[in-house]
This record gives C-alpha cells, sequence and structure tokens, in this order.
C-alpha cells in the first residue's frame, strides 16, 4: 500500500523570540537563504528608518528602499525599483502596508520574500495573500508564502498597544471562520482541509484562553505564533477560508460603507465574530469571547468604535454582498432589517449581563 503525503506550504525559517532582529543576517545565512547578503529591503519612512540605522551594520551589502504606501501603484514602482539589482531575496521590514508590498513586489520579480514585521496587528505577515488600496477599492492579490518570519518581540513591544489588541481580535475571530467554514459543509457541501482548520482552530483558541496580557512575553508569543500558524493555515487551504468568515464580511461592509470612520481590522472583526457566534446560537462561546475581548480593551459593541446600534445593523445586513459566494451565518439565516436588530439587541444585552 502506498504512503500517501503532501507538502505543506510554510516558511523555511520561523523565528519568533526577543533579540531575533539581531539575529537577521545569520539566519538568512544559515539558511542559504542569503548567503551573500545581497538582500533588498523595503521599510517604511517611519520606524523602518529608525531600524535600518540599526541593522545596516549587520546588512551591508543590502539596498534600502522606502515605500510610500500600502497601495498597487506602491508595490509595483517597489518591484520596478528593485528588478534590476540581482538580490537573494526581499526583505519586507515594517507594519502591515509595508509587507504586503514587499510581498507582491517579490512574487513580480520571482525573489523569495522574508517577512520581519514590526507589529502584530493581523494575521497577513504570514499569509499567501497581499492586500493592497487600488483603483477601485482595495484588493487581495496571490503571492507565494514568505521563506522566513522573523519576530523580534522586543521591536513588537515598542509598537503602539492598539497594534499587540487588533491582533488579538483577528487571531480570535478564527473560531468565528472555521463555525462558518464548517457550517458551509454541512449546507452547500463545501469542501473542508481538515489540517487548515485545525491550524486556524487552535491558533484562534490558544490566544483566547491565554491567562496573560499584552504585557507579557509569554502572551505575546503565543499571539505571534497563532497569527503566523494562521497564515500558513491560508496556505494549506489555497484561500482565505480558515480566517474569513461572517466576521470578516461585517469588517469589509464597515470599510465600505464608513470608510473615513472604519477602526482597525482587528477591531472590528472582533466585534463581528462576538456577534456571529452568538446568531448562531453559541450564547456562551459568544459570552467568553466578548469577556476575553473586553479584557484586552477590544470593543465588544458597536457604539465602542463609534458606531451606533442601527449603523452596525446597516453594515451586518450589507455584509454578504462584500463575499459573493461566501457561505456563512449571515447567508444562511439570511435576516431581515429587523430581525438582525432584535439579535443585535438580544446580544448586547446578553454580553452586560
Amino acid at each position: 500500500m502506498p504512503v500517501l503525503t503532501r507538502l505543506i506550504p510554510s516558511p523555511v525559517v520561523v523565528d519568533i523570540r526577543a533579540g531575533a532582529l539581531d539575529d537577521l543576517a545569520g539566519v538568512l545565512a544559515d539558511q542559504r537563504i542569503s548567503a551573500s547578503g545581497k538582500l533588498a529591503v523595503a521599510i517604511s519612512g517611519g520606524s523602518g528608518a529608525v531600524l535600518r540605522e540599526r541593522l545596516a551594520p549587520a546588512l551591508p551589502g543590502a539596498d534600502w528602499y522606502e515605500v510610500g504606501g500600502g497601495t498597487l501603484d506602491n508595490a509595483i514602482k517597489l518591484a520596478d525599483a528593485m528588478k534590476s539589482g540581482h538580490y537573494d531575496a526581499v526583505v519586507g521590514l515594517g507594519g502591515g502596508k509595508i509587507i504586503d508590498c514587499a510581498k507582491y513586489a517579490a512574487a513580480r520579480i520571482g525573489l523569495p520574500l522574508v517577512a520581519v514585521p514590526t507589529n502584530l496587528a493581523h494575521d497577513g505577515l504570514c499569509s499567501p495573500v497581499a492586500t493592497l488600496d487600488n483603483d477601485a477599492g482595495r484588493g487581495s492579490y496571490g503571492v507565494p508564502t514568505p521563506i522566513a518570519v522573523v519576530i523580534d518581540l522586543d521591536v513588537i513591544r515598542e509598537a503602539p498597544v492598539r497594534f499587540v489588541r487588533s491582533g488579538i481580535g483577528d487571531a480570535v475571530s478564527n473560531i468565528s471562520c472555521i463555525a462558518d467554514w464548517e457550517l458551509s459543509n454541512r449546507e452547500t457541501g463545501e469542501s473542508i482541509d481538515g489540517l487548515a482548520a485545525a491550524m486556524a482552530r487552535q491558533a484562534g483558541e490558544a490566544v483566547l484562553r491565554h491567562p496573560g496580557s499584552v504585557e507579557d512575553d509569554g502572551f505575546l508569543q503565543v499571539l505571534a505564533e497563532g497569527l503566523v500558524l494562521t497564515g500558513i493555515s491560508m496556505s494549506i487551504s489555497g484561500d482565505s477560508r480558515p480566517a474569513s468568515g461572517a466576521c470578516h464580511e461585517i469588517n469589509h461592509a464597515f470599510d465600505i460603507l464608513f470608510p473615513k470612520r472604519a477602526a482597525s481590522h482587528g477591531e472590528q472583526v472582533a466585534l463581528g465574530a462576538a456577534f456571529a457566534m452568538h446568531l448562531r446560537g453559541a450564547v456562551e462561546e459568544s459570552a467568553l469571547m466578548a469577556s476575553v475581548l473586553r479584557r484586552h480593551r477590544l470593543p465588544v459593541t458597536p457604539e465602542e468604535i463609534g458606531f451606533t446600534a442601527e449603523e452596525f445593523v446597516r453594515a451586518v445586513e450589507f455584509a454578504p454582498q462584500t463575499r459573493p459566494g461566501r457561505y456563512t451565518i449571515l447567508e444562511h439565516l439570511d435576516l431581515s432589517t429587523d430581525q438582525i436588530r432584535d439579535a443585535y439587541a438580544d446580544y448586547a444585552k446578553t454580553i452586560r449581563s
């Protein structure tokens, strides 16, 4: 009988610890990602410029490229600037916008990408997707999984704490996303990749049930690992399904309907996840999720991110239009405006009691 197996797309290196950034050059050389040290490093004009001063002596063969923002045009300009450099790899050093630009640019010129995030705001740091603003709004572009992910917990602690809280919301929302995936499997026959689902769910559960806070190294380690595992789960499944459900549809609705007022991605999906769990009748799980989110100072009601209850109802009603073809608890229930309003009132009463 043949032994059946499969290759899992994942980084060659995942280095998550305090002080990891100081060993970046050695890690890349030891793993033969860049033995010559010929690297193209994409940075922001803010925190990236500060880190450049710190890292430049250890990366004498690197060329540094300042990225203007998180747009498709920025990513194309970055690729055009780097394509004649004959580099071993591209390093994306910064927040989500910088890493997504570097992902796209590296894919465009056929080089591996090393992700070095300076915050933990969302699960995109290791995902096979680059999210970039374009003329039509915002698009998601398929790219190879980063060949290496280096996360220095000392650097993470220096970032504004709201970024860590956003990452908590994104990780915890996995639990709702997997419940939506399983619902679609039962109702529509959509196939589930069991390994991808297990990785995403356990990443969310680990963050949800960890007793620590954003000040604890142990908690930051679990959060960083959870976000990396979530990115790998998307690579395994071939799309964002393990980490995108009703909560993300609600997030997209906020972005579309209220573009100048939208909160962070993690805040919006956290609220959406807690409400989606309530909608599917998992009242205790929803209450636990809301309690943990509240402990980490994340919003659990729309008023806490500057929206009225009626605006939230409008966002939930619009949400299914943001991802045509995706089946979640919102599509399954197909609630009217009045039913959404009643469901939210019940949710708000439940989490406040």
